[in-house]
């Protein structure tokens, strides 16, 4: 057995260990989470639900493809399919992460495109879902400038994430 293999396992004991000797029940202690982790769930569940469906609603009928054509004309060193990556990529990590798969399928992973959508994909993050999640999960009601300063944040991430692909591989 490697080292990689015998982490879980001694984390396991570990845990058990520390358990005995702080005389807690760790059964009861493991149940009582799994049952907050299940009231959690079904307290997020309907908006990632409504989130995923208004993100599958925008792509799959093809009004996404209709904006991001019309921007790529202001815009023509830079290939359409990224305006569809960098619009999602903030609202949701499944579908921008199955755009950039679409991306790398059809144009490649060695074209400006797929560089771009790379560059992209890893230097910006989910923010409405971080807040939709994070903030929920812990009751958090007003978020204040949370929303935009991740939007913003994004917004660079994309901007420079663009200027460095154009500026190494065009």
């Amino acid at each position: 057995m490697t080292a990689n293999q015998l982490i879980l396992p001694l984390l396991i004991v570990v845990i058990f260990a520390f358990a005995l000797l702080k005389r807690v029940n760790a059964y009861e202690a493991f149940t009582g989470g799994a049952k907050e982790g299940l009231s959690l769930f079904v307290t997020l569940f309907p908006g990632l639900l409504a989130m995923m469906f208004s993100v599958s609603l925008l792509r799959e009928s093809g009004l996404f493809d209709l904006i991001a054509a019309g921007v790529g004309r202001w815009f023509p060193s830079i290939p359409s399919d990224v305006f569809a990556l960098a619009f999602f990529r903030p609202i949701s990590g499944n579908a921008s992460l199955a755009i950039l798969v679409d991306i790398l399928n059809h144009a490649g992973p060695d074209s400006l495109a797929g560089r771009m959508a790379s560059v992209i994909q890893g230097s910006t993050d989910t923010t409405l879902y971080v807040i939709t999640l994070y903030f929920s999960s812990v009751g958090v009601k007003r978020i204040r400038n949370a929303l935009g300063i991740g939007l913003f944040a994004d917004v660079i991430g994309i901007g420079v994430g663009i200027w460095l692909t154009l500026h190494f591989f065009f």
